[in-house]
């Protein structure tokens, strides 16, 4: 194993169990009381659904995440891949000095190293704790950790050394709507083909997605493990995984409303793909690298006995853009009416809308996004946006539908 930790997890578990083309310009969304489009089960028709962007922000370099914190403010916080969190009033705009700056712990080197992702807890608007995924300097370790803006201190949670590629690092944070617990991505290790084969074991965090408790501590440790994490019982296991298979998971979010957790897992060179994990999915392996979509990628990597979970969307890599990024189902009240329990993903490369229903069992294309999305985020209110690389841009997501122009 090749986790960093000056102390022994497992005496202390004891502890937890009691406690398509590239869009050049943007649509603007206009106010609206659309008629809905629904099927017989009141579900939103996705072929009748178009997405629209409006751009509010711009001067952003190289965004990578955003959060809209629940403290009354409406604001959004926004990721750079150097170090760096900015923010974004509605009122006000985005705000030239970041909020936070944590450049000298972050290794930026290489494309997909960087500050990665962040997330607020419920409880923001009192701890005024940020939890961030980066890369850390020097050698790139992957690590979440918590940011206190009161003090401006930043406290390590878990570091995993991924020492041998720059690539493949996940990164995505998210805190669970009903169980609170505080979910990580971690990529693969990098590599072709998961040279170590990382994902499908479990004595390392790479490949996979973490679950901890962060609103109290075991001992030394500044969490515990879940009572009901998959592996908190085997002793050839790290107990903070969720699940495993993962090659390069580097956004996820979890409906609010059906707590589904939404994996977005970028691919080899075929095929990208989506999943869609209940609420009490926890133990799923989604394949990699035995897997690569529906396709066996590696047959020796299969393991005897395991029930793979296959992915509700997949596409062709080389056909159809070259990187997959998961976005969020929306659950906001402006488009309510026509969108509610709509998934949505792009491509790095294509920035082809991807609608996916709430149970995952329909989906359609319903337009572009701006080129090179990075990620997708929420306001406290559900309304969602997003961020776009090298242009450096921030938009606001909505959706138009047929129906209502009728």
């Amino acid at each position: 194993m090749s986790r960093r930790r000056s102390w022994t997890l497992r005496a202390l578990l004891a502890l937890s169990l009691a406690a398509a083309p590239l869009a050049h310009g943007t649509v603007t969304a206009q106010a609206q009381e659309p008629t809905a489009s629904v099927d017989a089960e009141g579900a939103p028709v996705l072929e009748d659904l178009t997405v629209t962007t409006e751009q509010v922000g711009f001067g952003l370099s190289r965004p990578t995440g955003l959060d809209g914190p629940d403290d009354g403010t409406g604001r959004l916080l926004i990721a750079e891949k150097a170090g760096t969190v900015r923010v974004y009033h509605p009122d006000t705009g985005l705000e030239a000095q970041p909020l936070l700056d944590i450049r000298t712990l972050v290794n930026a080197n290489g494309n997909e190293r960087g500050l990665l992702g962040l997330a607020t807890a419920k409880d923001f608007a009192e701890t005024q704790e940020v939890y961030l995924s980066y890369t850390a300097q020097p050698d790139g370790a992957v690590t979440l950790a918590r940011h206190h803006l009161d003090d401006g201190t930043t406290e390590v949670l878990i570091s995993q050394d991924h020492p041998d590629y720059t690539n493949h690092n996940g990164g995505e944070v998210a805190f669970g709507q009903t169980d609170q617990y505080l979910y990580w991505s971690l990529g693969d290790g990098g590599g072709a083909g998961d040279p170590n084969n990382n994902s499908q074991r479990i004595d390392t965090l790479l490949g996979k997605i973490v679950r901890i408790d962060v609103s109290t501590t075991c001992g030394p440790v500044p969490y515990c493990v879940p009572w009901d994490n998959p592996y908190l019982h085997d002793p050839t296991a790290e107990p903070e995984i969720w699940v495993s298979g993962l090659r390069n998971p580097w956004r996820f979010s979890i409906d609010p409303v059906t707590h589904a957790v939404w994996v977005a897992d970028v691919g080899q060179g075929r095929w990208e793909e989506i999943n869609r994990l209940g609420a009490w999915a926890g133990g799923s392996n989604l394949g990699w690298s035995c897997k690569e979509g529906l396709e066996i990628f590696d047959e020796d990597r299969c393991l005897p006995g395991v029930v793979y979970h296959d992915p509700v969307l997949t596409y062709q890599t080389s056909v159809d853009g070259c990187a997959v990024v998961g976005g969020h189902v929306y659950r906001g009240e402006r488009y309510a009416d026509i969108a509610d329990g709509v998934y949505l993903a792009t491509d790095y490369c294509s920035s082809t809308a991807f609608a996916l229903s709430a149970d995952g069992s329909q989906n359609a294309r319903i337009g572009t996004f701006p080129t090179q999305v990075t990620a997708f985020g929420t306001t406290a209110d559900g309304e969602q946006y997003l961020v776009n690389d090298l242009p450096g841009q921030l938009h606001r997501v909505g959706f138009e539908s047929a129906s209502a122009s009728r």
